[in-house]
């Protein structure tokens, strides 16, 4: 008896540290003001879905981390988190991971060679990239030896989605249903995408993906109903493309004003209380 009582204590500890660590949630969705690298909050192989943007280590200026560590370092984090999403994965489970091709800041770095390798010595099965064409080539600021063979830079101006898969690629579910059209499927299954980037300042985040990227990722590699997790919330686009497209979303974000950022675009753009009233008044309806 001693030890039911033990692991009840401990359910229940669990269970208020949870609770604890929420900023906001409603019925499919949930912001959870963590660091992902030590949170409990979600259980392994309950996730469908992984698709995030990770901090880049270009010195971008977060609130709460620090983006200019050294290379090796960050290979280290990036090693520590990828080990942590992968148990958090069901066996068929999907990743897609939006990193750069490279970078030049503080030295040139093969980041996408270099993840790409990481995830694979942990387990995680390659299945293939999309090119990300966001054509930001007019922002660039360094070219090196200008105008001379010196030393002159070459920056791609795409950016990267690894799509990795946990154990089998694929998916044996035939009672749930996709909701991907024809034209998007022909289109998006073209391994060069191009859309824009989001706005810094319309979103106050230092470094926003568009909705539209996680958006495409969710209605290619899931079913209406599954559950995606972004562990680097950010802003929150993944979680407004989650409520738009009838996903459960979970993201985990460690700065708390980020959070913040995140719940408003999700009341503004996801339209998630407009959702819940939507729901309700079916069930209203469909009483006697």
């Amino acid at each position: 008896m001693e030890t039911v009582k033990i692991d009840e204590k401990l359910k229940s500890t669990k269970e208020g540290a949870k609770e604890s660590r929420i900023y906001f949630s409603t019925k499919n969705i949930a912001i959870y003001n963590d660091d992902f690298l030590t949170t409990n909050c979600i259980e392994e192989s309950s996730i469908d879905l992984i698709v995030t943007s990770p901090p880049y280590n270009v010195d971008i200026h977060y609130n709460s981390f620090d983006d200019k560590i050294p290379y090796e370092k960050y290979l280290e984090f990036t090693e520590l988190w990828l080990k942590k999403a992968y148990k958090l994965l069901r066996e068929d489970g999907r990743l897609c991971l939006n990193i750069p091709l490279d970078k030049n800041k503080g030295g040139q770095q093969s980041v996408y060679a270099d993840i790409v390798a990481i995830a694979k010595s942990l387990g995680w099965k390659y299945h293939s990239t999309v090119v990300w064409n966001e054509g930001n080539i007019s922002r660039r600021t360094a070219w090196g030896s200008w105008l001379s063979a010196s030393a002159p830079y070459v920056i791609a101006p795409v950016e990267m989605i690894v799509i990795m898969y946990k154990k089998r690629w694929k998916k044996i579910n035939k009672e749930k249903e996709s909701d991907i059209t024809k034209e998007e499927f022909i289109e998006w299954t073209n391994g060069l995408w191009t859309f824009s980037g989001e706005s810094k300042k319309r979103v106050k985040h230092p470094a926003p993906f568009p909705v539209e990227l996680p958006k495409r990722c969710i209605k290619l590699f899931t079913f209406i109903g599954d559950v995606v997790l972004d562990p680097f919330l950010g802003s929150g686009s993944t979680l407004i493309a989650c409520a738009l497209l009838n996903r459960k979303g979970i993201g985990v974000e460690v700065d708390r004003s980020y959070c913040e950022v995140a719940k408003r675009r999700l009341i503004q753009e996801g339209n998630i209380y407009q959702s819940v009233l939507f729901e309700n008044s079916k069930k209203v309806l469909k009483q006697p």
